[in-house]
């Protein structure tokens, strides 16, 4: 019993000694935590990326964004968590499009329709493809047309103001550099794509919609808005036949979706392929971000139409 006891006692000393560096590290890790996860105040969740991007911009120092899909997956995929349920519900705002992730759809639905912004409810949006039978009748890529993403984060920035009163100025006044960097990519993919030989995109699936009609060109999707949608042997026997109709030099693959069916046709059709980014996800450790992912979009597509 004796031996027990000191044995005991000395671990209780021990431990006694160890306590406030113990303390001390647990409060270190917890800071940390708070800062890989955002700077405090309101929290922002976002469905996935290019929202996340924009709330990250608006929002500054002054709230904290969680991004609901992991760097390189593909949006449309996600699962929630339950975990992410809860935040959806804790958050201050839910910032998503409705009709993209059918988990975020509900978790919105259920825990957070009264603290929610719905993007595409802020712009005039597109029809999907008359194909399209899988995500209903709206295309949500509207982030790939500057214009339209302007309109969503001013209106991103009068939100956080009647959040965060606080702080409304400064939302408002970051909103504002927003829209000034998105007028002038506007501006660069106007001037870029003028002149071009070709208006055809040939995409592995239609996410290019509203970039399309931003800038004169017509989209033509090998799926529809399911980036997973295999298209039957007549679709791309036809496909191949518009690209040889059109002169077209390129079928463009993305980065989130595996390019096999947009290289099948390419080899039909014998033209090459390359990548065009929706901008949806960026990968692990890449230091991409929405303006570099499309700016070497327009570098893409210039060479690609023959743009002069």
């Amino acid at each position: 019993m004796t031996i027990i006891f000191v044995f005991i006692h000395t671990r209780y000393v021990r431990y006694r000694r160890l306590l406030p560096v113990l303390l001390g590290a647990a409060l270190l890790a917890t800071a940390c935590g708070a800062r890989a996860n955002g700077h405090g105040g309101p929290k922002i969740v976002a469905a996935f990326y290019p929202l996340a991007w924009l709330a990250g911009q608006v929002a500054g120092p002054d709230a904290t964004v969680q991004n609901l899909t992991k760097p390189g997956a593909e949006p449309h995929d996600l699962e929630l968590t339950p975990r992410q349920v809860i935040d959806v519900g804790e958050s201050k705002l839910a910032f998503y499009i409705k009709g993209v992730q059918s988990a975020v759809d509900k978790a919105v639905r259920e825990h957070a329709k009264k603290h929610s912004l719905d993007a595409a409810s802020l712009v005039a949006t597109l029809p999907a493809p008359q194909d399209e039978e899988v995500h209903g009748a709206e295309d949500p890529h509207l982030w790939l047309d500057p214009s339209r993403f302007a309109t969503v984060a001013t209106a991103l920035g009068e939100r956080l103001a009647a959040i965060d009163a606080a702080h409304a100025a400064a939302y408002r006044a970051r909103a504002a550099q927003v829209v000034t960097k998105l007028t002038a990519l506007d501006g660069e993919f106007r001037t870029g794509l003028r002149d071009c030989a070709r208006k055809e995109i040939v995409t592995s699936h239609s996410a290019f919609g509203y970039l399309a009609q931003r800038y004169g060109l017509t989209q033509v999707g090998v799926t529809g808005l399911d980036p997973e949608a295999e298209p039957s042997p007549a679709r791309v026997a036809s496909l191949t036949q518009l690209v040889r109709r059109t002169g077209a030099t390129t079928v463009f693959t993305e980065t989130l979706v595996s390019p096999k069916t947009a290289q099948t046709l390419a080899a039909e059709a014998g033209v090459r392929t390359q990548v065009l980014d929706p901008a949806e996800g960026v990968k692990p450790g890449s230091h991409d971000d929405y303006f570099s992912i499309m700016r070497r979009d327009l570098a893409t597509l210039r060479p690609a139409l023959g743009c002069r």
